[in-house]
């Protein structure tokens, strides 16, 4: 859907800053209203929208459990 909002969990990414879910939720925003950049009237709701997307992003992210990669696991 949005190709240029990019994976965020290990391993994939290490170091995600909160600025780097916000790119994300602003694109997916972005997306899902067609817009850009809103207009002044619809300002304050695409803000609402981007932060609650943050916020939600933010939580997924911290609760997942992420099982141990192939190079981690010791030798069999």
């Amino acid at each position: 859907m949005c190709r240029s909002i990019k994976t965020l969990r290990e391993p994939y990414s290490s170091d995600v800053t909160e600025q780097d879910v916000r790119a994300a939720a602003l694109q997916y925003v972005r997306k899902i209203s067609g817009f850009r950049a809103p207009s002044a009237r619809n300002a304050a709701a695409f803000e609402r929208a981007v932060e609650a997307v943050a916020a939600a992003t933010q939580d997924l992210l911290d609760e997942l459990q992420i099982g141990r990669t192939a190079r981690e696991r010791p030798p069999a």
